[in-house]
């Protein structure tokens, strides 16, 4: 029989297994991994109307079994040495096996006494965003052949060569926010989204991406940035008036069930990009 599993996974990339003894710990008792709202409610007559409707917070727990003091040290020293942690949860459905995220914070771990073997540890994370999916989708073109790749796992295509389109529906519970990584050379780059066949939000970025450079754009809530990554793996911010118009709304989300496509354009060749869209839930 499949079990659901849990991880947790750094800035870094590196993995805490929270399914396994052996190299880290087993998680029990899992709980708030389900969703509530926060409401307030108005008397009308003989009715009540609800206002202020808001999701509550939702902090992940359990207790965590570890099988000597080395391995809770190791789970501390992996905490500590994190700057950003999600709380990665793998749900097995009955036709398939699917990953959610979740942006959390450790708010804290008590250290017991052992009960026979083990040691039973309360273990408690914030919830810092809804659940999400990480979908990305790759695709590298080589002008000598003009030939196009892609590597995805979801219900999306690129459609022809010379548009460079991907066409994506939402099925999440809100608007997905994108991450977009462009390799240079790129001169104006723009980032166009469509919804049923109409310019729905459109960044235009004055900037040139030299070879070895990229563009990277992100749209999550607490996480906004348009910036530039230099050949030496620093990066330099290009929210400003010299490179985009403040006008406009440079913030692009898919919106939820509507049939979408995102178009990445320059004033030449977009060669090599990367796009993950982050369809979000509120319990999955």
């Amino acid at each position: 029989m499949k079990v659901r599993r849990f991880l947790l996974e750094n800035e870094k990339g590196q993995r805490y297994r929270l399914d396994s003894l052996n190299e880290g710990c087993f998680l029990t008792s899992p709980s708030n991994l389900g969703y509530s709202y926060e409401s307030d409610f108005e008397r009308l007559g003989y009715n009540f109307i609800e206002n202020n409707r808001k999701i509550e917070q939702k902090n992940p727990s359990g207790t965590a079994y570890f099988k000597s003091y080395d391995k809770v040290k190791e789970f501390i020293d992996f905490i500590e040495n994190s700057i950003k942690l999600k709380w990665i949860y793998i749900v097995p459905y009955d036709s398939t096996e699917k990953t959610y995220y979740r942006d959390v914070s450790m708010i804290r771990l008590d250290k017991t006494e052992k009960e026979g073997k083990w040691l039973a540890c309360p273990v408690e994370f914030a919830g810092l965003s809804l659940w999400y999916e990480e979908n990305t989708v790759i695709y590298t073109i080589t002008p000598q052949t003009d030939e196009i790749r892609w590597d995805f796992k979801w219900d999306s295509k690129f459609s022809d060569y010379d548009s460079r389109n991907l066409q994506y529906v939402n099925k999440g519970h809100t608007d997905a926010p994108i991450l977009v990584q462009m390799d240079g050379h790129l001169v104006n780059p723009r980032i166009e989204l469509y919804v049923d066949g109409e310019l729905y939000q459109s960044v235009k970025i004055t900037v040139e991406i030299q070879e070895y450079e990229k563009l990277l754009y992100g749209t999550k809530e607490n996480d906004f940035y348009i910036m530039k990554q230099n050949t030496d793996g620093t990066t330099t911010s290009l929210f400003d008036l010299d490179h985009i118009d403040f006008e406009n709304d440079n913030v692009i989300r898919i919106p939820v069930n509507r049939s979408c496509e995102l178009r990445l354009t320059a004033d030449n060749e977009v060669l090599n990009a990367q796009v993950t869209v982050l369809p979000q839930y509120k319990a999955v």
